[in-house]
């Protein structure tokens, strides 16, 4: 009998998160969430406890769906370390046109919520800094692995161009948010990766 409700839940956290991530948290009101997942006021916080709540539940759905796609984008066996890093920031540009399309128009869940929460609920920055420590740990990796394959020449730290290419994401999804276009995108990720060359400086 649990399980029904289980996956109601599921379905529920991820309707929730469609909304979150369009109008943002403070935007969104109950009967948002109410219309959105398609239960009461009451069933909502019978199952969550909280707004707050639902949104941590929202939040963590989405880092790990977005995290697991590109780490296993950065785990794929053949490609070089470099080519797979260039399909990295591919999946990356094509998301952001995807979520402009898709009505998803106010950026990347996790920038916004950065800038606007993470400060101010330590649950909140609990849960990105658990992303974020994933996402620099497989970027490092496949840094490391370049030096071997010999496609990452730079001499850099690999800790610092793990930084550096974290950095060029999250710069190149707040400018997809201020209506930059796939050519200058493009050309962001492109100069990023330079940087994992020889003779390149960051």
């Amino acid at each position: 009998m649990g399980r029904p409700r289980q996956f109601d839940e599921d379905r529920a956290v991820e309707a929730a998160c469609r909304v979150f991530w369009t109008k943002g948290y403070e935007a969104t009101s109950t009967q948002d969430l109410c219309e959105a997942t398609g239960l009461g006021r009451s069933s909502i916080y019978n199952t969550f406890k909280s707004k707050n709540d639902l949104f941590r539940r929202a939040l963590s759905h989405y880092v790990d769906t977005m995290t697991a796609r590109q780490i296993e984008v950065l785990g794929e066996e053949g490609p070089s370390a470099l080519e797979r890093l260039e399909s990295f920031l591919t999946v990356i540009l094509d998301g952001e046109m995807e979520n402009r399309r898709d009505g998803y128009g106010s950026g990347c869940f996790t920038v916004n919520t950065i800038t606007s929460l993470a400060a101010n609920d330590p649950h909140i920055a609990a849960i990105l800094e658990k992303d974020l420590q994933r996402r620099l740990f497989s970027l490092r990796t496949v840094v490391e692995q370049g030096r071997r394959d010999g496609s990452v020449t730079s001499d850099r730290p690999a800790e610092g161009l793990a930084w550096y290419l974290t950095s060029v994401i999250s710069g190149m999804r707040v400018a997809a948010q201020s209506g930059a276009d796939r050519p200058v995108l493009d050309q962001v990720a492109r100069t990023g990766l330079d940087a994992l060359r020889a003779g390149a400086t960051v």
